[in-house]
C-alpha cells in the first residue's frame, strides 16, 4: 500500500507544524476500485473502474476499519454496487481509501487488489472482512 503525495505533505504538515489534516475530523472514508494504479499524485478518480451502478463504498471510521501489526484492514466486507449492464466488463485492479464519495476526492491510500476483479453484468465486486489491507513497515 502506498501514501498519495498529498496525504505524505499533509503528515509532515501535522508532524512538524501541528496542522491538522482537513479529514482528520471526518468519521468516513470511501474505498474505491481502480483499473490501474492511479499513483501518488492521482485523485480517487484517477483510473477509477467504471460500469452501470458503481459507486464508491462508505467505509465508517474508526468501526470499519482494525489496526494490528502495522496494518489497517477493512472489520466487514465492503461490497460494492452490482454491474447491471449488458455491455459492462472493467478489469478492478487497484483499490483506493479516500476522502468523497464520488469525484476526485483526496485519494489517502491505495494498493494493488490481491487478485484482479473482472467486472460484467451481475458481477457483485466484493472484498471479505481483512480484504483490502494498508501496510506500514
Amino acid at each position: 500500500m502506498s501514501k498519495s503525495n498529498t496525504l505524505e505533505n499533509q503528515i509532515q504538515d501535522y508532524i512538524f507544524r501541528r496542522v491538522a489534516p482537513p479529514w482528520a475530523g471526518d468519521n468516513q472514508f470511501y474505498v474505491a476500485l481502480h483499473t490501474a494504479d492511479p499513483g501518488e499524485s492521482g485523485t480517487q478518480a484517477t483510473s477509477e473502474v467504471s460500469y452501470t451502478g458503481y459507486a464508491r463504498v462508505l467505509v465508517a471510521r474508526p468501526a470499519g476499519w482494525d489496526v494490528t501489526n502495522n496494518t489497517a484492514s477493512n472489520v466487514a466486507e465492503v461490497a460494492f454496487p452490482i454491474a447491471t449492464g449488458a455491455a459492462d466488463d472493467v478489469t478492478a485492479t487497484h483499490f483506493s481509501i479516500g476522502t468523497a464519495a464520488s469525484g476526485a476526492g483526496t485519494l489517502l491510500e491505495k494498493g494493488p487488489l490481491t487478485t484482479p476483479v473482472r467486472i460484467t453484468q451481475n458481477i457483485l465486486p466484493r472484498f471479505a472482512a481483512g480484504g483490502l489491507q494498508s501496510q506500514e513497515d
